[in-house]
């Protein structure tokens, strides 16, 4: 082995002087030391981020969200103050296992410019926005060596050797965030007019571009965070496969379908899908008149709305394998929908997107897959592999080894076209409608909102 490559999800881990957990929960439970990006306690805080109007906010798309990490430092300061205090290392959750691996106290440029609001291209934080929030501590709190992406951060240590198996002294890759890495592994060899889909409980849409491109509601642009030299925005829906499994188990068809599954020796997505085409069968277009906004754990882009909720329009006494069929498929449009305004907004902000790569657990559900590339109107170009994310961690090691001189030499060396999934035109008439629909809706969600909680609500 030449070299070893971690990526993770961005979640914030607590280190404490002496190397052992801090607690980041209530309570203060030791082996409770890592908050996950999906936790949105710290709403409040991202409000207080947001309304400091700060210089540097123009580079997570206008407003930092309830996911990175700077809310979630400040939600343990305000709340868990002696914890906090107790932190020596703040770590993403890639850097912390490098720290583990290697002894290196160091920071990948991704994990730090994507989730920590540090601006890469000026190599800094913005030092009035931290003291503005109350945290003019934080540097001190996380690496100050900050490496490029494909870098050694350093190598194996002893203890870890003997813990992983693996031989002492190999090269450690600098970090990278999970769907970053799936995205390196789709765009490393082709960037320019590419658009990668990483699908799994959230979903991530990553664009790259060599000018920096503002777009409101859009994470980015960052420099450096998936291939040096390039810009990333980074689009997302904060629940994705989370809602389609949550949506299945909600209907009275759910136990019927599990068994099934159980019985036959396939996956509840594949006996859904049977479902959905015996319902199809009959009925062309069985979500005609049902309509579903998938905003049930908040829209992350383009609208950057944590308070958004989920919604369901066109209800009926349907029960059974086809009302489980027809939500099933409307939530799998709600989503491609999601998607599509993800595309147009970053188009219409300057990038020009010319094909879609898609990786990730949703690539074996066909029929997301159809409904992505209909309601899109792009062409699904699927990854080799359905975890492109662990080739990329790969790139990492290959690269930060001296296999290859650079990262887009090592994703054309090592990553392979798989299928591609076409769009069909005759679809788009009947998208295009449902697609003014979920726009409607989000409109529809905020008045009540506002109805029920005033103005600012």
């Amino acid at each position: 082995m030449d070299g070893i490559g971690f990526d993770a999800t961005c979640s914030l881990v607590a280190v404490g002087a002496d190397g052992t957990p801090v607690s980041v929960a209530e309570d203060a439970d030791p082996r409770r030391d890592i908050v996950m990006w999906v936790d949105h306690r710290a709403v409040a805080e991202a409000a207080d981020i947001n309304a400091t109007g700060d210089a540097a906010l123009a580079y997570v798309g206008g407003q930092v969200s309830v996911e990175m990490e700077l809310p979630k430092v400040l939600w343990l300061k305000r709340h868990l103050p002696q914890q906090h205090a107790a932190v020596q290392r703040y770590f993403d959750l890639a850097d912390y296992l490098v720290w583990r691996a290697t002894g290196a106290d160091v920071a990948s440029v991704c994990t730090l410019t994507c989730k920590w609001n540090y601006l890469a291209h000026e190599a800094r934080f913005s030092s009035r926005l931290l003291a503005a929030i109350g945290l003019p501590e934080l540097p001190n709190k996380v690496p100050a060596t900050v490496l490029p992406l494909g870098s050694a951060a350093g190598r194996l240590g002893e203890r870890s050797a003997a813990e992983l198996g693996l031989l002492p002294g190999t090269v450690v890759a600098t970090g990278i965030i999970d769907a970053h890495a799936g995205g390196l592994a789709l765009l490393g060899a082709a960037p320019e007019g590419g658009l990668a889909i990483i699908s799994g409980t959230s979903c991530c849409h990553l664009v790259v571009s060599r000018e920096k491109i503002m777009v409101p509601g859009v994470w980015g642009p960052y420099l450096g965070a998936v291939l040096p030299g390039w810009w990333l925005n980074e689009g997302g829906q904060s629940a994705a496969g989370s809602l389609i499994d949550w949506t299945l188990r909600q209907c009275d068809a759910w136990p019927g379908l599990a068994a099934t599954a159980r019985e036959t020796g396939r996956s509840v997505y594949d006996v859904a899908n049977d479902w959905v085409a015996a319902l199809e069968a009959r009925e062309p277009y069985p979500t005609r008149d049902l309509h579903v906004l998938a905003d049930h754990h908040g829209n992350r882009s383009p609208r950057a709305d944590p308070l958004a909720r989920g919604t369901m329009a066109g209800l009926t006494l349907e029960s059974g394998p086809d009302a489980l069929a027809r939500r099933y498929l409307a939530t799998i449009q709600a989503l491609a929908y999601g998607t599509r305004h993800i595309i147009e907004t970053l188009n219409r902000a300057g990038h020009r997107i010319e094909r879609v790569v898609m990786t990730g657990g949703g690539i074996r559900n066909a029929l997301s897959l159809r409904e992505h590339a209909n309601a899109t109107g792009y062409d699904l170009h699927i990854g080799s592999e359905d975890q492109e994310v662990t080739r990329g961690a790969a790139l990492l090691a290959a690269t930060a080894s001296g296999t290859f001189p650079d990262l887009q030499a090592a994703a054309a060396g090592m990553v392979r076209p798989g299928a591609t999934i076409h769009a069909n035109p005759a679809e788009r008439e009947f998208h295009d409608a449902k697609y003014a629909v979920y726009q409607v809706m989000y409109d529809d969600w905020c008045r009540y909102r506002r109805m029920m909680h005033g103005p600012t609500g």
